[in-house]
């Protein structure tokens, strides 16, 4: 560990763990076993990062969130395993209206100057690319990829191995293995290449495509989802559409740009 950071000592340092220059990491920060820090990292508040963490210069960790509702209430970020943190990224802790805490799980690389916000529940193996802010409360499931310069709105939802074109403002939560693009985000179809790099059956990713086309074939699908409901009961991908579709009737749904 460098002499030029600055470790409280009341900071939990697990084995192994490799502190560069300029580094600051306050009284409440947990750094599991083979965290690296790599120089000029801020790590404040309730902050617990696991295991082989990577973190690079100028990222700011665990300071207080963007809300102006947040009156100073205890609050925790939890960040998992194996994960890579580039330069100017910024994560701040949760709010009370949230549940208080943020979480980001493992195996995830987070480019460069994105940021997540309070109350953020970010999966495993999650892609976000360059500049993407995450709004709070945004929910983002596992292996899905972010392009980078896009914007994700609060209280959003992003499935599982969903891809968001570069550029793209998310306003509207988008379904598992869906592809989102445009300047307000717009569904293009399905992951198909993502599914097939996840070696799932192919008469499933068929089975799956002929779903999605049928519970988008016109601006009433959740009309549409009711008559192929229990229709692809054997197929778990169908199924899992399904049920975050229904999961939050509240939300707006990323849908097809109308023919």
């Amino acid at each position: 560990m460098s002499k030029l950071s600055v470790i409280d000592t009341k900071a939990k340092i697990g084995k192994n763990v490799k502190i560069g220059p300029f580094c600051y990491v306050g009284p409440n920060v947990q750094l599991g076993d083979n965290v690296e820090l790599i120089s000029n990292v801020h790590i404040e508040g309730n902050t617990k990062i696991a295991k082989g963490t990577l973190i690079y210069p100028f990222a700011s960790i665990g300071t207080s969130p963007q809300d102006l509702k947040y009156k100073g209430e205890a609050n925790s970020l939890e960040i998992g395993e194996y994960n890579v943190i580039r330069e100017y990224v910024t994560i701040n802790p949760g709010t009370a209206g949230g549940g208080s805490k943020t979480r980001v799980g493992n195996n995830c690389l987070l480019m460069i100057s994105s940021h997540v916000a309070h109350d953020c529940q970010i999966g495993n193996n999650v892609v976000i690319a360059n500049n993407v802010p995450l709004g709070g409360h945004v929910i983002i499931e596992d292996s899905v990829v972010i392009g980078g310069n896009s914007a994700v709105q609060q209280f959003t939802r992003i499935g599982r191995l969903a891809m968001i074109g570069g550029m793209t403002g998310v306003l509207k939560d988008v379904i598992p293995f869906g592809l989102s693009f445009g300047n307000r985000n717009y569904l293009q179809g399905i992951n198909l290449i993502g599914l097939r790099r996840k070696k799932y059956d192919n008469k499933k990713i068929l089975e799956l495509d002929s779903a999605y086309k049928r519970i988008f074939s016109s601006e009433k699908f959740h009309e549409n989802l009711a008559k192929i409901n229990g229709e692809f009961k054997e197929n778990e991908l169908v199924k899992e559409v399904i049920n975050f579709i229904e999961k939050d009737k509240k939300r707006p749904i990323c849908t097809p740009l109308a023919k």
